[in-house]
């Protein structure tokens, strides 16, 4: 690999999936890799393929589907795992085996329970048995940042004698500074004789808010492969956030002097796409895709724009994928133009996809004069959601209250070939009672941990975007709902929740 060139490795798909209630269907994990595709992203961490029948599968049709960039799948230093990875991957032209083992002091103390000698035997077993399967395999020393420098040599010296191509250092808990993730890079490039045979990576976690800061260190020290994810999604604080690794790459080209194949043209949609899908919406200062973040409202700042954009911007708008205005549509538009539309925001629809959403627009065009990015969004984002998980359809819906009456919904929700009914005359207006309802029918107990409303577009006659965070059994899922009615949204995406859970 040219040593001026960073691989971009996303796992938004594996870490970021682990975010709480962040869980995708295959349907919208394929819209992820298409569009981490488009992105230009180097390779794509689909999941963990051990982990459960659904990660297998979803990984299985990434990789056999999805081409453009390397699959990977996660495994355990264990031979069930990484043969589990390999029959998941194998029908990739570019597959990827990702073995990872702890090795910091306290988790080979209370985790493992190994000595070090045992640690490095079994990464030593596992990498061999990986590289007999795969010629493309990374190695993870999880917690590195917490291990002591003389072992991680050691360590990643047997790793990559083992048959690691790629050798990548996580701060698993968020722990280094920038300063110390540059110095495990230089000490490994320094002590590690055979390091020139294999590419280092890093893979920061936000815990202390430097997950960025820390892996722009190590591409500092020699690092050639970034680990991150789609707004920074993942466990806990999450992970470094994509975007802002890229971009700043770009922008400080003068300093750092490496580049990424990324389109960056392709980061406010896809950012937008990921926030649609998993209901989890960033900041609005959030750097690079935040709605804010070309925003100036200050005087001073606002005049030496007019008169010189660079005075204030050290990024174009448009560079990043943000467009000035997104009015696109009217109800005169046909199915070519929403296809492109669509495209344009991500979404890559089938034919029947795309004949059910423009059947949507052409019903919302009828209530709404003006169409937006949005609602295109939204409609999309409704099809993608329900395929493949329609256990429970909503089939009519009646709903009355006002102030000093009790309120009552009617609800028929469809179960196969089969509909279910049930009239709920209590609660704390219209949106518990829905709950209820639905609860009623479904037989699912539910526990609201969450509940927002926001507007997908603008104006009095937007649809309404409706995201409930949903625990039933210890389980927690999201569900996302749109409509031009607040209640039926509402109860859209509790019923997505719904069919979320009766999946798992």
């Amino acid at each position: 690999m040219n040593d001026s060139t960073i691989k971009i490795f996303d796992t938004t798909l594996r870490d970021g999936e682990q975010s709480p209630g962040a869980s995708m269907n295959l349907a919208e994990k394929m819209e992820i890799a298409q569009a981490l595709v488009d992105l230009g992203v180097d390779i794509i961490e689909a999941g963990f393929p051990i982990a459960s029948p659904g990660d297998f599968e979803s990984v299985k049709e990434i990789a056999s589907n999805i081409r453009g960039a390397s699959i990977c799948g996660l495994a355990r230093c264990n031979p069930r795992d990484i043969e589990r990875a390999w029959e998941a991957l194998k029908h990739s032209s570019q597959p990827r085996i990702h073995v990872f083992l702890a090795t910091s002091a306290i988790h080979r103390e209370f985790k493992l329970r190994m000595t070090p000698e045992e640690i490095i035997q079994r990464g030593i077993d596992s990498l061999k048995l990986a590289s007999s399967l795969c010629d493309d395999i990374e190695f993870s020393p999880e917690d590195a940042s917490r291990t002591e420098p003389d072992f991680l040599c050691r360590v990643v010296e047997a790793a990559i004698d083992a048959g690691a191509t790629t050798v990548n250092i996580p701060d698993t808990v968020g722990y280094a500074t920038p300063n110390h993730m540059h110095k495990i890079i230089t000490d490994l490039k320094n002590r590690v004789p055979n390091i020139d045979k294999a590419v280092i990576s890093v893979h920061c976690h936000d815990d202390l808010g430097m997950a960025v800061a820390n892996s722009l260190a190590a591409v500092e020290a020699g690092a050639r492969q970034v680990e991150c994810t789609i707004n920074g999604i993942g466990e806990r604080a999450g992970n470094a956030s994509l975007e802002e690794v890229v971009m700043a790459l770009r922008t400080r080209h003068d300093y750092y002097n490496v580049e990424s194949k990324i389109n960056t043209k392709r980061l406010v949609p896809t950012s937008r796409l990921l926030s649609n899908i998993t209901g989890l919406q960033v900041q609005r200062n959030k750097a690079i895709v935040g709605r804010n973040a070309f925003a100036h409202e200050s005087g001073i700042h606002q005049d030496g724009m007019l008169k010189e954009p660079t005075t204030y911007e050290i990024m174009r708008p448009e560079d990043v994928g943000l467009e000035k205005t997104d009015l696109v549509l009217g109800k005169h538009s046909g199915r070519a133009a929403l296809s492109d539309r669509a495209k344009a925001l991500g979404y890559h629809l089938s034919a029947e996809q795309l004949q059910v959403v423009f059947e949507e627009f052409k019903k919302l065009a009828d209530k709404k004069k003006e169409i937006y990015d949005g609602d295109i969004a939204a409609l999309c984002d409704q099809q993608i959601r329900g395929d493949g998980r329609q256990v429970w359809v909503l089939e009519s819906l009646d709903v009355s209250h006002g102030t000093g009456k009790e309120p009552c919904v009617k609800m028929t929700l469809k179960h196969g070939d089969e509909t279910k009914s049930a009239e709920i005359t209590e609660g704390d207006g219209p949106i518990d009672a829905a709950f209820w309802a639905v609860e009623r029918i479904t037989g699912v107990p539910l526990t609201c941990k969450d509940f927002q409303v926001r507007s997908a577009t603008l104006g009095r006659d937007a649809l309404g975007e409706v995201t409930v965070e949903i625990e039933s059994d210890k389980k927690v899922v999201r569900g996302r709902g749109s409509s031009t009615d607040t209640v039926q949204a509402t109860v859209h995406a509790i019923l997505d929740a719904v069919n979320r859970i009766c999946q798992m």
